[in-house]
């Protein structure tokens, strides 16, 4: 492959989709968005899970090693969602951060990850000294 073809492929990888939302529910009273895949695959993630994970670049930064760690979002709730196309969805926190567009690929991957990413996200935080609690 060429250069070109080369990043072109891992550019569609980013973005392409190998399971669909079945079902997506935004439930306030648990802080939860809940998500079911074509392949049977459920989620339950909680708002401040996906706040802490935002795909946003304010969280994510440009590269792995500019990651933030987000302190402080034990209580944040969705307020709403968006479509983005037919490939995600935007999610409105009521802390107002709503720049990131969870794709269902990323959605599926939080998913998976929850748990080594949340345990993740508590050790750094313990190690900084920071909490959950704003």
């Amino acid at each position: 492959m060429s250069d070109g073809a080369e990043s072109s492929k891992r550019s569609e990888d980013r973005f392409s989709t190998q399971h669909w939302p079945t079902e997506i529910t935004l439930k306030k009273a648990e802080k939860a968005l809940h998500v079911a895949f074509d392949d049977g695959a459920r989620f339950a993630l909680p708002a401040e899970y996906l706040r802490v994970e935002s795909p946003s670049a304010e969280v994510q930064g440009h590269s792995p090693s500019q990651k933030q760690l987000v302190p402080g979002r034990r209580h944040v709730g969705i307020m709403s969602l968006e479509p983005v196309g037919n490939y995600a969805v935007r999610i409105t926190f009521d802390d107002l951060h709503d720049t990131g567009i969870y794709s269902w690929k990323y959605l599926y991957q939080l998913g998976l990850e929850h748990e080594e990413r949340w345990a993740k996200y508590l050790k750094e935080l313990e190690e900084r000294g920071l909490s959950r609690d704003p």
